[in-house]
């Protein structure tokens, strides 16, 4: 297995590095750097290590969104809970019959 790969991903890995601590110009140029040869990294990575980050791509994307399910489940049990009659407010509304005026201002003036 040829390891030509890492030449360019561990340049990538540096300038990433460099890209977080540099707060210059140079450093958004280091950015974009580092991003190309962390790409040229995968294109020149051997399939073996292509199909595990494929493999473990799918099972921690699988994991986000049973995580993200959960908690979105949960999230409607508690509303749910906060719509049932028992926890109703009472809404105040407007009569029908009622002849007042909405105030508008705007800086103090009123309009």
């Amino acid at each position: 297995m040829a390891l030509f790969f890492l030449i360019p991903l561990f340049t990538g890995l540096i300038g990433g590095y460099i890209f977080k601590k540099c707060t210059d110009e140079i450093g958004h140029f280091i950015g974009i750097f580092a991003v190309v040869c962390i790409v040229l990294s995968l294109v020149l990575a051997p399939w073996q290590i292509l199909l595990l980050l494929l493999i473990f791509t799918l099972v921690t994307t699988k994991k986000l969104l049973q995580q993200n399910e959960y908690k979105m489940n949960h999230v409607d049990e508690e509303q749910e809970k906060l719509d049932s009659s028992d926890n109703q407010e009472q809404v105040l509304s407007k009569p029908k019959n009622s002849n007042l005026e909405m105030i508008r201002r705007y800086r103090g003036a009123i309009y």
